[in-house]
Order: structure tokens, then C-alpha cells, then sequence
């Protein structure tokens, strides 16, 4: 059997499918090789790859469009702006009526269901927010940079303020109960488990004090984004593709990084069970997913792992975009059975050795992959994926087929458009602040005050008094010459931390204070 023929043969499933393309004997493309997708293979996840501007983009947007048409709800990151160009049907070219005649296949110009989303405040779409406490100590530590002590310590944080009803619902709350840990009052309510080393504690201030001045304080907050709202299907049957604008986060890329694996952790905890169902309840593509892994604790890498390899039994097909396979973990990228690979090239020694290890992660095939990545032309990748039963297709050089919406974005109109209709714009547009944290422990001061006849004393307590007047938190310690300094050598935490079966213990969810401080994989949970 010749190779187009293999392909020919691998790729004709039984089961409702989306159309990649047409495989290419070298030189054209053979529209009787139809390459195809599974619908009931795309909770198996996937990985998209492949060099600057090879046309990964594009084919997130086909992909997405098919899914939509097959009632499937789709959410992926339009980190460039260009996934917009969903929610407009195609003004059609010249080039792409070439392509589709090569190809053999139909096409038409088509607009597709779009809602979106901003992180924070910034931007067109409808603001998304969640809680410090909903996103948890694992996620926070990551968008932070704390190493495995202080990522530890602000676990302890997250533990105490839920023992003591200290809801941590933005930043502000956890600045309030850090600096509470420090003062005389909390390092004595904390003792038991050994106390927050200040030296610890000023390095989280001082990074949540950047987190903020980059404007992360919007995003931190309620009402709460509802995963529910991504598992929508319109009146016409189509998915709604939930398309989430950054413009406002392009600089800050671990937050937006780390606010998607937030929300794939919130699906796996609201989602029922349900097995490999014929198609997925949900498609979501996670953009810049090299941001995600970069010096990440084996703590968090554990969690993303996990959290991939459980949420397919919830009917969420999870597929990772970047540039190389070796950007991804060797655990999570064993689990993703649905490979598009775009070109890649080969101008330095660490690019060459990038592209044997991604041939590496390909089934044996007739083709010289080394040289077929680097040659690859715009639209083209190299595809493998999980047939109905379960097994690798035949490795495809495919020409992709062009998407029926506008490759690139909509008229800033269109989008004004869709978000003043949006059924989530008055649920999520306006921002909430009730009682959390932040006012229970400024109240605390003023009742201790009250009961004293006097101002409280100096040093932490009183710049928490101060600060609650003035309405921030701040990160520095003022100077109290009458004081003698805090000691700064460890705590006893930090020197239990040493040992690595204490460490262990601290940061896994299986222990006492693990299942205390996170409800879900990555520490997440609502408060209500």
C-alpha cells in the first residue's frame, strides 16, 4: 500500500469529524486523502506547534469553526487579536478559492457565535475576575515567582485566613492578612504551626505590590467568572466560541498563562463526570503554553499533569499552542494523542536539536520528518491523531484547509456590537467589594483601639491601622528606632522546610493542611 493510500484509508472514520485538510503527495495536495479529526478523540487533548508565523493562529480558527458548527463550545486565547476575525464570515480571496479548489472540499464565507472576555478591565470584551481564594496558593506562588519556601509559606497564609473566616477575595485582603501574620497579634495566633518569618513575608508584599502596579488588582476580585458561561450552545445549535482578549496583559504573560490554567482547574472541579462521550462538552486551547511551564515548581508541573490527565473524563479536550513540543513536560505531553505540527526551523544548533526532539515524538512513518518540518510551507503542518479506536493515524504532510470567518480581526463595530449583547455583560460588567479580609482585620484594630483609649502601638499593627485609613496596603516596614528589629534569621517553618518530607507534606493536597487549603488541584475554591 502506497502512502497516500495509508493516509487515505486511516483517516476515513465512521464518527462525526472535522476536516484538517487533504494530505500532499510532495508538490500538490490529493483531495481523495481527506485528513481528519475525530470529534470523540478531541477530549484525548492535543498539541498544536510550530515556529513564528507558520500559521498556527489560522489553524486554531479552523479548528474552532468546526467545533462551533458541530454544537461543540470552544474557549481559546486571542493573545495577537486576531480570533475576532471569528464573529465576521470571510470577504473570500482569490488564494483561498485556489486552495479549497486544490483541496477538493467545500467552502463558504461564514460568521460564527463569539462572546468576549478581558481579564480584568482592560479591553473590549466582558471583564473576567476571580478571587485570591479561588485562585489558590500554587497558581498565586506561580504568578508571583515565589520559590518552594515562600510558595510554602503562603499556603500557611491561605490556611489561617480560612480558619479564621478571612475571606481573600482581592489583593488588598492578602496584603491585609500577611501583614497581621507579622504583628505581634497574628505571629501569636500563628504559633502553633510556627510563624511567618518576616523576611518571608516582605519579599510576598513586595511582589504583590508589583503584581499591582501593573494593574493585576483588576482582574483579582468579584463577581466571580462562572465556568458554566463557557458551555454554552446558541439558539441556532452553534457552539459558542468564548474568545478571551489580552491586550491589557501582553506584558504581564505568566498571569495570563496562569488565569488559564485557573480556569481549566475550575472546569475540573464544577464539571460532572461523563466519560469519552461522542463529541466534547468543551474545547479549550491554551495559547503561549512554554509561559506556563517556565520555571515552575515540581509542585505546580505535578498539579498541571494531574489536572489534564482527570479533566478528559469531564469531556474537555485540552490542547496546548507553542512553538515546540519540548516546551511542554514530558508528563503532559505524553497525554496529548493529537499532534498538528507546523514548520519548524533549523538556523542554530539549539533549533536543530528542538527539531529531533520533535520528530521523536512522532509514530514511524515513510516520511524524512527532519526534512519535511523545515520545509513545510505556510498552511501546511505534519498530523497525527487518536482514530476512533483509539490508535495513532498514519503520520499526513497536510495542506489545511482555509477557515470561513475572517483571518484576522473584526471591525471594532462588530465587536462593540457583541458585547452590548451579550448575555453576560450584566452579570460580570460591574465590579463587587464586599466584606472580606480587609475590612475584618481594619475593624479588629479599631476594636482593640477602642478598648485601649488609645491609638494602637507602633510597628505593624500600626501601619495596618494607618494603611486601613488611607485605603492601601503597603509592602515596607516602617521605622520604629524605639523597637529593637526583627530578628531576621528563618522561622521555625522555614527551617522544617529543609527537610524534604516536610516540605512535601506542606505542599501536597493530600495532607491535613493540603485539603484545607486546596478544594481542588491547585488549591482553588470559591467562597460564596
Amino acid at each position: 500500500m502506497s502512502q497516500i493510500e495509508s493516509i487515505t484509508t486511516g483517516y476515513s472514520f465512521a464518527e462525526p469529524s472535522i476536516v484538517l485538510g487533504a494530505a500532499v503527495d510532495p508538490g500538490a495536495p490529493v483531495p481523495e486523502a481527506v485528513v481528519r479529526l475525530p470529534l470523540g478523540s478531541m477530549n484525548k487533548h492535543g498539541l498544536v506547534a510550530g515556529a513564528t508565523g507558520t500559521g498556527k493562529t489560522v489553524t486554531l480558527q479552523l479548528i474552532a469553526e468546526q467545533l462551533s458548527a458541530a454544537g461543540v463550545p470552544v474557549f481559546l486565547a486571542d493573545v495577537k487579536g486576531d480570533l475576532t476575525g471569528l464573529a465576521t464570515a470571510s470577504p473570500g480571496h482569490p488564494k483561498v478559492d485556489e486552495r479549497m479548489q486544490a483541496l477538493g472540499q467545500e467552502w463558504g464565507a461564514t460568521s460564527y457565535p463569539v462572546e468576549l472576555l478581558t481579564l480584568g478591565a482592560t479591553g473590549t470584551g466582558v471583564p473576567v475576575r476571580a478571587t485570591v481564594s479561588s485562585f489558590g496558593p500554587l497558581l498565586l506562588s506561580k504568578v508571583l515567582d515565589l520559590n518552594d519556601t515562600q510558595e510554602s509559606s503562603l499556603g500557611l497564609v491561605f490556611y489561617y485566613a480560612d480558619q479564621q473566616g478571612l475571606p481573600l477575595l482581592d489583593l488588598k485582603d492578602l496584603q491585609a492578612v500577611v501583614q497581621h501574620l507579622i504583628s505581634d497579634e497574628g505571629r501569636a495566633e500563628l504559633k502553633a504551626l510556627g510563624g511567618l518569618a518576616t523576611s518571608t513575608a516582605r519579599v510576598i508584599l513586595r511582589q504583590l505590590v508589583t503584581l499591582i502596579a501593573q494593574g493585576a488588582d483588576e482582574f483579582f476580585g468579584e463577581p466571580e467568572f462562572d465556568t458554566a458561561d463557557l458551555l454554552r450552545v446558541d439558539e441556532a445549535g452553534l457552539g459558542v466560541i468564548t474568545c478571551l482578549e489580552l491586550p491589557g496583559v501582553r506584558d504581564r504573560p505568566v498571569l495570563f498563562s496562569t488565569f488559564l490554567m485557573w480556569l481549566l482547574a475550575e472546569l475540573f472541579q464544577d464539571l460532572p463526570e461523563v466519560g469519552d462521550p461522542d463529541k466534547p462538552e468543551l474545547v479549550f486551547f491554551f495559547d503561549e503554553a512554554h509561559l506556563l511551564f517556565d520555571d515552575a515548581s515540581k509542585a505546580f508541573l505535578d498539579s498541571v499533569e494531574q489536572a489534564v490527565r482527570l479533566i478528559r473524563s469531564k469531556g474537555v479536550g485540552v490542547f496546548f499552542v507553542t512553538q515546540t513540543p519540548s516546551d511542554v513536560p514530558e508528563g503532559v505531553l505524553g497525554q496529548l494523542g493529537n499532534r498538528v505540527q507546523h514548520a519548524l526551523r533549523a538556523f542554530t544548533p539549539k533549533d536543530a536539536t528542538a527539531l529531533k526532539a520533535t520528530v521523536s515524538t512522532f509514530p514511524t512513518s515513510d516520511y524524512e520528518l527532519g526534512e519535511v518540518l523545515t520545509q513545510l510551507g505556510t498552511g501546511e503542518a505534519v498530523v497525527t491523531v487518536l482514530s476512533e479506536r483509539g490508535a495513532p493515524t498514519p503520520v499526513a504532510w497536510t495542506r489545511l484547509r482555509a477557515p470561513q470567518s475572517t483571518m484576522g480581526p473584526s471591525d471594532e463595530a462588530v465587536l462593540a456590537s457583541a458585547v452590548a449583547a451579550s448575555p453576560l455583560h450584566p452579570k460580570y460588567a460591574a465590579a463587587l467589594d464586599r466584606e472580606s479580609a480587609y475590612e475584618k482585620l481594619a475593624a479588629r484594630l479599631a476594636r482593640g483601639a477602642e478598648a485601649a483609649d488609645a491609638p494602637a502601638s507602633g510597628g505593624v499593627d500600626a501601619e495596618l491601622e494607618q494603611a486601613a485609613e488611607q485605603g492601601r496596603w503597603a509592602g515596607e516596614e516602617p521605622a520604629a528606632p524605639r523597637r529593637r528589629p526583627e530578628p531576621q534569621e528563618p522561622s521555625m517553618v522555614e527551617k522544617a522546610l529543609e527537610s524534604p518530607a516536610v516540605r512535601s507534606m506542606l505542599r501536597s493536597a493530600g495532607t491535613v493542611i493540603g485539603r484545607e487549603i486546596t478544594r481542588s488541584l491547585f488549591g482553588t475554591g470559591r467562597r460564596r
